[in-house]
């Protein structure tokens, strides 16, 4: 595109603006959305729960159960994102 086809796009260069400003929302949300660091932070509490005796053995099978099924919806959905690039 040349310096005409500038000068004309010039109008719409608030919209592109807005649509990168949502398009970098929208990759920082999914970023922490699919951060696995607060299922391991969650996974260690659990794990200081069983051993101060304030959950038992089966509530904690239960909660670790579904951790670690959140924790490999998030591992699958990384190699997703690296099979794509």
């Amino acid at each position: 595109m040349g310096l005409l086809g500038e000068i004309l796009a010039l109008p719409l260069a608030p919209v592109r603006g807005t649509g990168w400003v949502i398009d970098q929302l929208l990759l920082t949300a999914e970023r922490e959305y699919y951060d696995p660091a607060p299922v391991l932070e969650e996974l260690a509490q659990l794990e200081q729960e069983l051993l101060d005796g304030t959950v038992s053995e089966e509530e904690f099978d239960r909660r670790e159960d579904e951790l670690l099924d959140k924790m490999a919806r998030l591992e699958e959905h990384q190699r997703r994102l690296r099979a794509r690039s």
